[in-house]
């Protein structure tokens, strides 16, 4: 993912930056405290980490690539927040080798349940991570918005063959190992113990424009920002996004 400060960037990552930051307010507000302790679970290269810890909070990025984890470290640096940001070497099922169970204000679990074995199971872990009333944000891969590409690059077979695929994948080239639906995500966030707050739709338009037509028509990517906001809590919207953006609150 991009870091959410980059305007072009920001098609793939507002919807989600925008709802983060007002939940880590709400957050911090709740918890009567300036800063939050902040986990985020296959963080990567930090593209939310660092924009978090811009704003003060204390961030833990768990991820297994060395790689990630040391360009997190130059990026927190560049950034002026390297004392505010961790990396450990980790994955989300052996997230307790390597965190403390229930140490986290919030959790960002995000772009990693398409990977896991089992993704129930990384929902788990995720929400255990979190204090009582911790906040959640979880953001997936969403069935709809592959079908749909695939359909309107001609490729009919792969888009029916998603739909009906019970990991939401249109064939063997497919690099994303796993889709969700609204129900399936909220679903298993309501059985790890989570109250969820709001679902969006994520990059309902961004990838089906065509990028020079955004990179050079005038306001163009002022306007394409603010209709995937507009559209981004409409169920049927929703039904054909590239992602899906799950936020809630750990029950007491």
């Amino acid at each position: 993912m991009s870091d959410p400060q980059r305007p072009r960037a920001s098609l793939r990552t507002a919807v989600v930056w925008d709802v983060l930051e007002d939940a880590l307010d709400r957050r911090v507000k709740a918890a009567g405290k300036d800063s939050l302790d902040v986990l985020d679970t296959g963080g990567g290269s930090g593209n939310f980490a660092v924009p978090v810890a811009r704003l003060g909070h204390r961030v833990t990025v768990v991820d297994p690539s060395p790689n990630a984890l040391f360009a997190l470290e130059r990026r927190a640096a560049e950034a002026g927040v390297a004392d505010r940001v961790n990396g450990v070497q980790g994955d989300i099922h052996g997230l307790f080798d390597v965190v403390e169970r229930g140490g986290y204000d919030a959790v960002l679990c995000h772009g990693v349940l398409e990977y896991v074995d089992d993704p129930a199971e990384g929902v788990r872990h995720a929400v255990e991570a979190l204090r009582p009333g911790g906040a959640l944000s979880l953001l997936a891969a969403g069935l709809g918005g592959a079908v749909l590409a695939r359909a309107l690059a001609g490729h009919f077979t792969e888009a029916r063959h998603a739909l009906t695929d019970p990991a939401g994948r249109w064939g063997e080239g497919d690099p994303v190992p796993r889709r969700f639906t609204v129900d399936q995500l909220t679903e298993a966030v309501e059985a790890a113990g989570v109250e969820v707050g709001a679902v969006h739709g994520v990059r309902v338009f961004a990838d089906l424009v065509p990028g020079v037509l955004v990179d050079t028509e005038p306001g163009a990517l002022e306007a394409l920002l603010r209709l995937e906001a507009a559209a981004a809590e409409l169920p049927a919207f929703q039904s054909v996004a590239t992602q899906l953006h799950v936020l809630g609150e750990k029950r007491g």
